[in-house]
């Protein structure tokens, strides 16, 4: 019998100690720490599997691709990208996922839902990775390197888009003046070169500007 009730959203539990660790869920407190980075956890269990981190201990390797991973669950998790395995499923489109943090993250589409909010500037995000990348606006934080010449940037979308200046890949190109981005960025800032599709746009605009005017003088003169 489930004697135990939460207050809060009325889940019933078998023994009060269960009910105290689920309280901590509402409550928001992690009475247990790592000595190592201070780290707090709401369950011992979940400070046990954080403290393999600092012993770098991977028991449970994977049989398909010799990756190990300290935590059974992760391994589990890790087999579904071989078997191509996706118990999960939304109730809404049918689509499915290997794993319940996706699908968590999906159901925000339909839901709308943005439950994941920052306590700088208080914007919301439906998804913990997009809080994460937008934290870094205001950490500073850029933790994605060039390896050609050593620049840092916070998304690594962006460090793709700066790489193709080293590799000379042209993204747009002109039919008009047969110009491309790799003529327009050279020698440019770093802004002007993340705005590249914005400016090749305002390049073609005025070609087509031009384009209209010569037909107009030359149906004015007909």
């Amino acid at each position: 019998v489930k004697q135990f009730s939460c207050k809060d959203c009325e889940k019933r539990f078998i023994h009060r100690s269960s009910l105290r660790r689920h309280m901590r869920t509402h409550t928001g407190e992690k009475p247990f720490s790592c000595k190592e980075c201070k780290k707090s956890f709401c369950d011992l269990s979940n400070l046990k599997k954080h403290m393999i981190i600092h012993t770098a201990e991977k028991p449970f390797p994977c049989k398909e691709c010799d990756t190990s991973f300290r935590d059974v669950s992760y391994l589990k998790k890790h087999m579904r990208t071989h078997t191509g395995e996706k118990p999960f499923s939304c109730k809404e489109c049918k689509k499915n996922f290997s794993r319940i943090s996706h699908l968590k993250s999906h159901m925000t589409t339909h839901t709308g839902e943005k439950p994941f909010s920052c306590k700088e500037c208080k914007k919301s995000f439906r998804d913990e990775s997009y809080l994460k990348t937008h934290m870094r606006i205001h950490t500073g934080e850029k933790p994605f390197s060039c390896e050609e010449c050593k620049k840092s940037f916070s998304q690594i979308s962006h460090l793709k888009r700066h790489m193709k200046i080293h590799t000379g890949e042209k993204l747009f190109f002109c039919n008009e003046c047969k110009k491309n981005t790799r003529k327009f960025t050279q020698e440019k800032s770093f802004f002007f070169v993340m705005n590249v599709k914005k400016v090749f746009m305002i390049h073609i605009r005025l070609f087509l500007v031009k384009n209209v005017f010569v037909m107009l003088l030359v149906s004015k003169h007909t």
